[in-house]
């Protein structure tokens, strides 16, 4: 898969949706994309771990945090974890920490910023749905590209 936004742009057009720029790097990879998992979660990362603790397949998962800017949902233990499982990618409408340890890790990690307070514990959320943030909608089995330049979304295999 080319893992360049732009260029894909270019040649899909309108075929594809792009995402407010609201998200930064974080990941050890900056150009990452797969097929969507989805969570839908607020300040409880119970679920994240879960997910990346299963097959990733080359997936990307997509954590709408409710853009929550009072705790981290993935830490250096869960984007650990995704590397170990195959995920291509997390992409967090929230934040993330040991931003640092991350960075040298060979996973794509897109977020809204860095908090050092660690999320509750509750086991609250939803997977698997369609989940809305930045502009656009995210469904899962839907392909998304993500770096330096922004996130699209497209229906069909790019």
């Amino acid at each position: 898969m080319n893992f360049c936004t732009t260029d894909i742009c270019d040649e899909y057009g309108d075929a594809v949706a792009v995402a407010e720029p609201l998200l930064g790097n974080f990941g050890g990879i900056s150009a990452f994309g797969g097929t969507i998992a989805t969570l839908k979660v607020f300040e409880d990362n119970t679920l994240v771990r879960a997910a990346l603790d299963t097959p990733g397949n080359g997936r990307v998962l997509i954590v709408d945090g409710g853009g929550s800017l009072r705790c981290a949902l993935v830490g250096d233990q869960l984007a650990h974890l995704g590397v170990t499982n195959g995920w291509a990618g997390i992409i967090v409408y929230g934040c993330i920490r040991d931003s640092a340890a991350i960075s040298g890790m060979p996973i794509g990690v897109q977020a809204l910023g860095t908090h050092p307070r660690k999320s509750v514990k509750k086991g609250e959320g939803t997977a698997d749905i369609a989940v809305t943030f930045a502009g656009i909608t995210f469904h899962p089995g839907d392909q998304v590209v993500a770096d330096d330049d922004g996130i699209i979304v497209c229906k069909k295999p790019l």
